[in-house]
């Protein structure tokens, strides 16, 4: 099925694989928000090679501590990852005003996300677009972090991978509390370094608890962030004859 067969795709996902849509995004995105991002931070973006196999819909999992979050990572990372990546957003915050929610359609694609449990139509939308075919950027801590330290992810990113059998992507994000902490509404002066460090794709592991998988995810990115490097060697689960698994032997 073509990517642009939109009439194919129910009524609500169809602005996600239409081409006209993704034009409009290509010039906000690239022409528009990227020379702005480049002109007020020296932002790096390193681990690209882990994803070179990367193919199909994926979960990009990445820290949250700033609103300069999104856009950094829209606007940097190669346009091969955010061509068709749609930006789960708090329906409650980016939803209320239409405005907000226009400006935000546009500039990151993005879908609701009910943070408060509610049944609406947002309900289920993050499975149904990678069902679709369209790749994911989700925020597990929830929401941002006030002191710039990463809180225990939820696990929802972690369900949605082992339900769907599509790789969650751990990225750690470096510099955004710095540049733009909670409460600025612009990045402070001297353009800030921030530094997006891409890790390998990631899977559940046989027997792995939605917890435990989420857990791992978030340990990766607090790893990454730690030893300042996208590579980083598998995790220390093993099976049960003390091997490590594919996943870190590949």
């Amino acid at each position: 099925m073509s990517e642009d067969a939109t009439a194919e795709h129910p009524p609500r996902l169809r602005r996600y694989h239409a081409r006209w849509h993704r034009g409009l995004r290509f010039v906000a995105q690239r022409m528009l928000l990227r020379p702005v991002v480049s002109a007020v931070t020296t932002t790096t973006v390193e681990g690209t090679d882990n994803v070179d196999g990367l193919k199909g819909p994926f979960i990009l999992v990445a820290n949250h501590c700033s609103h300069l979050d999104t856009g950094v990572l829209i606007s940097q990372l190669p346009y091969r990852l955010t061509k068709r990546l749609t930006v789960g957003a708090a329906a409650d915050y980016f939803y209320a005003r239409w405005w907000v929610k226009a400006m935000t359609s546009l500039f990151f694609n993005t879908y609701p996300i009910e943070r408060t449990g509610g049944t609406g139509k947002a309900k289920g939308m993050s499975q149904r677009l990678l069902k679709s075919g369209l790749p994911i950027l989700l925020f597990p801590e929830g929401t941002r972090s006030r002191d710039g330290v990463m809180r225990r992810f939820k696990p929802g990113a972690a369900a949605l991978s082992t339900s769907t059998g599509v790789p969650c992507l751990p990225v750690a994000l470096i510099g955004t509390h710095e540049a733009m902490p909670v409460g600025r509404f612009w990045p402070v002066p001297g353009r800030p370094r921030v530094r997006i460090l891409v890790g390998r794709p990631m899977r559940p592991q046989a027997g792995e608890s939605v917890r435990e998988f989420s857990d791992r995810l978030a340990q990766r990115i607090s790893t990454m962030q730690t030893m300042q490097t996208p590579y980083v060697v598998g995790d220390a689960r093993r099976d049960g004859h003390g091997r490590r698994s594919q996943e870190e032997a590949s």
